[in-house]
């Protein structure tokens, strides 16, 4: 697949098959998709707290209110920025967005589904998914990840009226 295909392919996946398997090194490869990411002074202002546990799933969704969709997702993947890591830049939620679309564009390479949940600058959200996770960085996103049950029509499209060229 090459990269254009994977982002016409790209979805939000908000139903999954429950109980499927994802093997840790598929979101091991998406975690390398992530931090491949560029990032200002590439000062990778990230880390990444993965679960499968459906206790922390429940305690995730109780923390966001936009992410049932984790009841039925095999994985939750919650990227989360340092910005102790970027002191003179403020650029690490910008960082953080990009690693998320890796994973988001590596999850259709490997036949995966996906969702991107906001986080921050969400608050009490990212307050409550920090006392989830037990982790001081900021909560950027939460991703959803699972074999889809489900075939969302394409919603983006290239609209001209939107591009100016100068």
């Amino acid at each position: 697949m090459n990269v254009i295909d994977a982002i016409r392919a790209r979805r939000s996946v908000r139903r999954f098959q429950k109980g499927a398997a994802i093997p840790r090194e598929d979101v091991e490869a998406l975690l390398e998709a992530a931090m491949l990411a560029p990032s200002a002074v590439n000062s990778r202002p990230w880390e990444f707290y993965c679960t499968d546990s459906a206790e922390r799933k429940a305690q995730l969704m109780a923390a966001h209110p936009a992410s049932r969709m984790l009841e039925t997702a095999s994985w939750a993947i919650v990227v989360c920025g340092r910005p102790d890591l970027q002191p003179r830049h403020g650029y690490w939620p910008q960082d953080c967005a990009a690693a998320v679309e890796n994973i988001l564009l590596r999850a259709v390479e490997l036949g995966y589904g996906a969702c991107w949940c906001g986080c921050y600058p969400s608050e009490p959200r990212t307050g409550d998914i920090r006392a989830v996770l037990g982790c001081t960085s900021v909560p950027v996103a939460m991703i959803a990840l699972g074999v889809p049950d489900e075939a969302p029509a394409q919603k983006g499209f290239y609209d001209p009226e939107r591009a100016t060229f100068l």
